[in-house]
């Protein structure tokens, strides 16, 4: 674990058609973290550095693109309804493949990105567990079409050496659950209470579940 004043950087991985509450559920915990966990930061990162239109028409611009994206503890990639475009996209794969991160994480459905890399190939994972709009079936039931040797979970966070989280508000959880493995639980509280989620995160992971392997790596 790290100490409180330690330095760690979140990457977190964008592409259009993200859905905004990821944006919030990652960059907003972590700005809001800054307060118990002062060294703490995030960066965004597109496959090319400049705007990104999200799901509902905002635009963000990320500072980086893949090829000059720094070292990141971790790099977490967000879901969206653009996830389906991006699990054909081959800089994408190639870059979750090799990232400049310790490790790997999803919020929702960028899940179904990271499974389409091979990268959940052998391990539990979860995403959004239900269908909407014009969805025929959920993310979580589509998975193992994208990653045939992933065991989908319905869980709010699975965490079997990757670090998955469910669907859409779930990104606080997930995000909240990554700095408890860098900073330790207390530091994990702590912030929940700051952003008076903590209430809401232990309802939902006694509503859902966390499902931790005993492979999971902890920093």
């Amino acid at each position: 674990m790290k100490d409180r004043t330690a330095r760690a950087l979140f990457g977190i991985v964008v592409y259009d058609g993200v859905e905004p509450i990821d944006i919030g559920g990652t960059v907003g915990v972590i700005s809001m973290a800054k307060r118990v966990l002062p060294a703490i930061d995030s960066v965004t990162i597109a496959e090319k550095a400049g705007p990104i239109e999200l799901a509902g028409g905002l635009t963000i611009i990320a500072p980086y693109g893949f090829v000059n994206a720094p070292a990141c503890d971790v790099a977490i990639v967000c879901g969206g309804p653009g996830w389906r475009r991006e699990t054909e996209n081959s800089v994408m794969l190639d870059f979750l493949r090799h990232p400049p991160a310790l490790q790997v994480a999803s919020v929702c459905t960028g899940a179904m990105i990271l499974g389409a890399a091979g990268i959940l190939d052998g391990c539990m994972a979860t995403t959004r567990r239900t269908s909407v709009g014009s969805e025929a079936t959920s993310p979580l039931s589509e998975l193992t079409s994208l990653a045939p040797n992933a065991r989908g979970q319905a869980a709010a966070i699975v965490d079997d050496a990757i670090v998955t989280g469910g669907g859409v508000s779930l990104a606080i959880d997930a995000t909240l659950y990554l700095i408890g493995t860098i900073f330790g639980d207390s530091a994990r509280e702590d912030v929940a209470r700051v952003i008076e989620y903590d209430r809401a995160y232990e309802a939902n992971k006694a509503a859902l579940g966390h499902v931790r392997a005993e492979r999971a790596v902890a920093f």
